[in-house]
């Protein structure tokens, strides 16, 4: 049973905090009245359910990937390389880990429920022959970084499911899963070449044969302006409170991209950031301060909205 607990990955559920900035978005952009009780409620059994689906993903994917995984230096040792678990035995974890997921998501909502689903669907369009979008160029980083904003529509669907995030928000949110899973493909492929070759590189995960290191840092970098552009659109229609945030979320971007070039980054392991002590204090700072600024109003920053030229 170890090996099939650890194909579904309970240790990479730490990403699912992603899911919290939705449920502060929700709560401080919504006029609803709420009700602690089932707040609460509803974001405990989410978070369930995000994470049984997720492990359902990663179930599937690391049973489809074991092909591939084998000319990876570290991941060659997954128990799905190795022999150490079956087929049968997958396919009953990942029905089960699927159905379990989506029935406690339906507890929340309908809402929750679909957003649900879809990042089921994802995990099957990431890595199910023939789609597999996970070996074409360019698609790979959007497919597999769409899962940011369904975990922001996931926390935000616990909190309310009368409005729609703004699509400003949304946006913002998917590229900048972009941004960190295109620095994470950087550091992986220059990690492999290092340790191989450019062909193992390729054997390993097909789009890698089209991608080199120029490429992926200017990815990299045109999903960050993007980041900021679509977030800059929500802090002027929404709340200009961000203003404050933004700067620090730069600085998160340009610390993320400095440990990618360390050799065995963590950013090949999201996973494993919290070794990152310093990076991890950053982290918390910037929850503390982006929590402010959605829940507090700050009048002498309100003038910035004004579309009129201020007299000397």
């Amino acid at each position: 049973m170890k090996n099939y607990i650890r194909i579904a990955r309970p240790d990479h559920w730490i990403k699912n905090i992603f899911v919290i900035p939705g449920i502060v978005f929700a709560m401080g952009l919504s006029r609803e009245t709420y009700w602690v009780e089932t707040i609460l409620m509803n974001i405990v059994v989410g978070m369930i359910s995000t994470c049984l689906i997720a492990s359902a993903n990663y179930t599937i994917n690391e049973w489809l990937d074991a092909p591939f995984d084998k000319f990876h230096p570290i991941k060659k040792n997954r128990p799905a390389v190795s022999a150490g678990v079956k087929a049968k035995g997958v396919y009953i974890q990942y029905i089960i880990l699927l159905i379990v997921g989506l029935a406690t998501a339906f507890a929340v909502s309908v809402e929750f429920l679909i957003v649900m689903a879809v990042l089921a669907l994802m995990g099957i369009i990431y890595n199910v022959e023939p789609l597999r979008s996970k070996d074409k160029p360019f698609i790979d980083v959007l497919s597999e970084s769409i899962n940011n904003p369904l975990r922001l529509l996931g926390g935000w669907f616990m909190v309310t499911n009368s409005y729609l995030p703004p699509v400003s928000l949304v946006l913002g949110y998917w590229f900048g899963g972009a941004f960190l899973m295109a620095i994470k493909r950087f550091s992986e492929y220059r990690m492999i070449v290092a340790a191989d070759s450019e062909q193992n590189a390729a054997l390993y995960r097909k789009s890698f044969a089209f991608y080199n290191e120029e490429i992926l840092l200017n990815y990299s970098f045109f999903f960050a302006l993007c980041t900021v552009f679509f977030l800059g659109i929500f802090l002027i229609k929404y709340k200009i409170e961000l203003l404050i945030f933004v700067p620090f979320l730069a600085g998160l971007f340009c610390w993320y991209f400095h440990i990618s070039l360390k050799t065995d980054s963590a950013a090949q392991k999201p996973e494993k950031l919290y070794r990152e002590r310093s990076m991890m204090l950053y982290v918390l700072f910037l929850i503390v301060l982006f929590s402010a600024c959605m829940l507090i109003e700050v009048p002498m920053l309100h003038p910035l909205l004004d579309s009129v030229l201020i007299p000397i």
